[in-house]
């Protein structure tokens, strides 16, 4: 019997230990350790912060569904990862050993690195439904009291779409509740153009949306170097292409929502050979560690090198197909060295991406995420809202019943080139 343990139960950690348990079957043990055991759909936060969603529609109890699939949850939470032990700490002093890990564990959230951003200083974030909740009590107080609101990612994001959509959707919100015309706002962001998305932009993403910023009356400052945030205030460098300063900027808001840089949580943070300095994990084209070959690792946790030199840090962002894609590819390796055979499936690392603006939104698809593409398209309308609220619906189902869906899964080995996996058995639903 072999043991494996997921490190993480966010968007890649739960459906991760779903596939394994398919793939492995029942004579396998899986482990999930993770801090709770509420999933969180993280892309509906944007919805939370305005009061179109509540915490309860967008969550999921992880202990019924994971009784049923024969996974054990450890909801206490890592304090370390002791990967040259086989061995996860836990918060409570105990620990979780494991044959294999898949380290999921998404990012640790940088606010501290810029003075007076986040949360806990003055501005909001929709990384956590929490904080979702939070923007909405601010939400609440601007509807009161306009005024100026700032809106973006500070230098160092690398997930930009949400900035996007939350621009939009707070646009909708504030329409919808005829206040607009009082709410002057403000995009800043690192990227070096509109559209970029850490990506250097999608089929014609920067047309796309900077038309969608005139005609929202969404004013925004590109190569924006947030220096630090004040009551009311934020103070941002705007850069020149090649790093000099171009102007200096002291933006009153009434409300911002700000997109802070990621890093690596604190229990793998600053592990030799495990982790870059930024503390996201290093992994080869099979989704594995080059040091410690019993761990991988899927979703926003894993490094990636950005697509270019840009006058202020932009990341790469991992968006949801890609990390079906990787989590698909990691079961599957995992399950040939449990039969003594060496990986052979690579992610596809394909950008499938709905970005909804309330009422309308943006689509775009980058085959592979990485320039040079194969395909690298975009496009705009009132379908993309649709289809995001069908594709939440869609997923919230899938984590609730605790399967992965025979058809999404099918797309994914035939992104992947997997024409067969042998192990693997779907129950038809009846």
């Amino acid at each position: 019997m072999a043991r494996v343990a997921v490190l993480g139960a966010g968007l890649g950690g739960v459906i991760m230990a779903y596939e394994l348990r398919d793939i492995l079957g029942p004579q396998h043990e899986i482990a999930v350790v993770n801090k709770g055991s509420k999933y969180s759909f993280v892309p509906s936060n944007p919805w939370v912060a305005v009061g179109w969603r509540d915490r309860e529609a967008i969550e999921a109890d992880l202990v019924p569904v994971f009784a049923k699939r024969d996974i054990r949850l450890h909801a206490q939470g890592a304090a370390r990862l002791h990967p040259a032990e086989n061995r996860i700490e836990l918060t409570d002093g105990t620990s979780v050993a494991y044959d294999y890990l898949v380290v999921a564990t998404g990012p640790d959230l940088a606010f501290d690195e810029i003075e007076g951003l986040g949360p806990d200083g003055h501005t909001q974030s929709i990384c956590h439904v929490d904080h979702a909740l939070m923007a909405k009590q601010a939400f609440d107080r601007l509807v009161k009291a306009p005024g100026p609101v700032i809106i973006g990612a500070a230098q160092g994001a690398s997930c930009y779409g949400p900035a996007y959509e939350f621009a939009f959707v707070l646009d909708k919100a504030l329409r919808d509740a005829k206040v607009r015309d009082r709410v002057p706002m403000t995009f800043v962001t690192a990227e070096p153009y509109v559209g970029h998305l850490g990506l250097d932009g999608v089929g014609d993403t920067k047309t796309l949306l900077e038309s969608e910023m005139r005609q929202h009356h969404v004013k925004w400052i590109c190569n924006a170097k947030i220096d630090r945030v004040e009551a009311g205030r934020m103070l941002v460098s705007e850069l020149t292409d090649d790093g000099a300063l171009k102007t200096s900027h002291e933006l009153p808001f009434a409300f911002s929502m700000i997109l802070p840089a990621f890093r690596g949580v604190p229990a793998v943070r600053g592990i030799d050979g495990l982790t870059n300095p930024r503390g996201f994990i290093l992994a080869d084209k099979h989704q594995r560690n080059p040091t410690f070959r019993n761990v991988f690792s899927v979703g926003v946790c894993v490094a990636i090198p950005p697509v270019g030199k840009t006058a202020v840090p932009v990341g790469v962002p991992k968006t949801g197909f890609m990390i079906e894609s990787m989590v698909t590819a990691t079961a599957h390796n995992i399950a040939r060295l449990i039969e003594g055979r060496e990986p052979d499936a690579e992610a596809t690392w394909n950008a499938v991406c709905l970005a909804d603006f309330g009422d309308g939104g943006v689509a775009f698809v980058a085959q592979p995420q990485i320039p040079p593409r194969n395909v690298n398209w975009s496009s705009s309308g009132r379908w993309v809202h649709a289809a995001k609220i069908g594709f939440e619906r869609y997923f919230l189902r899938k984590i609730r019943i605790g399967k992965s869906e025979p058809f999404y899964e099918r797309l994914a080995l035939q992104a992947l080139g997997i024409d067969k996996l042998k192990a693997i058995k779907i129950e038809e639903e009846a």
